[in-house]
């Protein structure tokens, strides 16, 4: 049937990334749903540093994820998943038809750059107490900005869904559906009910590798 996994090679990639990072989670997840082998290394908070020469040399950013397919060597979650379900031929969770692709690639661009961003003030600064993202105004900015964002989101599943784009799990489903487990995850302000977004956290949940990576007890 149409959006199944391509054969893959026996050699597995390798995922550099602690596998509690919000970004390195994205990736594991389509590896789930694909079906593709891999072999991971831990890097970042707590393990080894980006900073090392052997990670610049691969990623000069000094962040995770970095995959490296044979030859190829990835930086940026939501560039690598595109190429991963691209190299599969997915064609329900990234299809080959521009329009669709293009629906998809807009909401995850719009979580990159501006539900992310949100994020930093209310989840890094609110709840880890991380620099520089821990000072009182940047997080009360960033609750607003994700109650703002969340409830665009809340409103669009309720026209649109079940899922992201429609009726079909796809990749925009991915950086979202980390997104709203950490929506719920979050303490410490008061947020509006959500009801499109609760039903969406369940639909989400009925998938193995969202429960693996996802709604896996991390914020």
């Amino acid at each position: 049937m149409a959006g199944q996994a391509a054969p893959q090679t026996d050699t597995p990639i390798r995922i550099l990334g602690r596998n509690n990072s919000f970004n390195v989670r994205k990736v594991l997840w389509v590896c789930d749903e694909l079906g593709i082998d891999y072999l991971r290394e831990d890097y970042g908070r707590g393990f080894r540093a980006c900073t090392e020469p052997e990670f610049l040399a691969l990623n000069p950013v000094a962040q995770v994820p970095v995959v490296i397919d044979g030859e190829a060597i990835m930086r940026e979650s939501n560039s690598i998943i595109r190429y991963l379900a691209a190299k599969a031929g997915n064609e329900d969770l990234y299809p080959s038809d521009l329009v669709k692709r293009q629906q998809i690639e807009q909401w995850m661009d719009w979580i990159a750059y501006d539900l992310t961003h949100a994020l930093r003030g209310a989840f890094l600064g609110g709840v880890l107490r991380e620099a520089p993202w821990d000072n009182e105004w940047f997080i009360e900015q960033g609750r607003k900005d994700l109650i703002h964002d969340m409830r665009i989101v809340e409103a669009h599943l309720g026209a649109n869904g079940p899922y992201v784009t429609g009726d079909t799990f796809t990749l925009a489903d991915i950086p979202m559906g980390l997104v709203v487990n950490r929506w719920f995850k979050v303490e410490g302000f008061d947020k509006p009910e959500t009801p499109n977004l609760a039903a969406y956290y369940e639909l989400l949940s009925e998938r193995p590798a969202y429960l693996a990576h996802g709604r896996n007890g991390l914020p």
